[in-house]
């Protein structure tokens, strides 16, 4: 009897696109919390293709999409994106690790309709200041409608194509992205949440590095520019994060 080709496997539902400069420790954790990839497509979009530590990671993770791009969150998110094949893209940063359930909570968001949508965040620390600045991220989500990436963007993949996907600004492209997918169609807030690392507000201060963030945001919502934003932004913008 003649040999019968396997099936071709079913494109994941769930495509995670992770961007990643020089954070290999980090991204090594979070790979681990990450399912196999029977359960969903995990794509690593690196800016730096001289990191060393993370060419070890690639070693031992044949199971990771690995993808090179020129630095840049907006750049590297777009580089990922153009691999990816499942039918939802989620947008996750190396330092975030997404609660139970994220999985089943994007396809409730698409069971209800949503076209894109954004977790709860959670802030790797037990001090007051964090919970204080959970609160305002979650005002600022439900009446500004402003979503930055530590919140783990998602939306599907046909519409992040239509869109155009990130657009190639310095600062600010997640929440200008949100912007235009709330225009598309229904924006899930869900309450699972992303636990992301508190190392930035630790190291430049709860209240000096929120300050300056709720400013830049000020300015944004005002229609500052993004080229004069980024300008105004502290030296942190330099190591590649994105403020929250």
């Amino acid at each position: 009897m003649a040999a019968v080709d396997p099936p071709a496997p079913l494109a994941p539902s769930i495509s995670v696109i992770v961007p990643v400069l020089h954070d290999a420790a980090r991204l090594e954790r979070l790979l681990a919390r990450l399912p196999g990839r029977s359960r969903c497509e995990v794509i690593v979009a690196n800016g730096d293709a001289g990191d060393a530590a993370l060419r070890r990671l690639r070693g031992t993770r044949t199971d990771v999409v690995w993808v090179e791009s020129e630095p840049g969150r907006g750049r590297q998110m777009n580089a990922g994106a153009a691999r990816a094949e499942g039918e939802w893209l989620l947008f996750l940063h190396a330092d975030a690790l997404p609660g139970a359930g994220w999985a089943d909570e994007i396809a409730r968001a698409g069971a209800a309709g949503a076209v894109g949508g954004c977790f709860r965040l959670r802030i790797d620390a037990g001090c007051w200041q964090a919970r204080v600045i959970e609160a305002g991220v979650r005002w600022r989500v439900r009446w500004l409608g402003v979503v930055y990436g530590d919140q783990a963007i998602f939306l599907r993949r046909d519409l992040f194509r239509r869109l155009g996907g990130y657009r190639p600004i310095p600062v600010m492209e997640d929440a200008d992205l949100v912007a235009r997918v709330r225009a598309r169609g229904r924006f899930w807030r869900s309450s699972v949440a992303v636990t992301v690392s508190a190392r930035r507000w630790e190291r430049d201060g709860w209240w000096r590095r929120t300050a300056a963030n709720l400013r830049i945001l000020v300015l944004h919502l005002a229609g500052r520019p993004p080229d004069r934003l980024a300008a105004m932004y502290p030296a942190w913008r330099d190591s590649g994060e994105d403020a929250v």
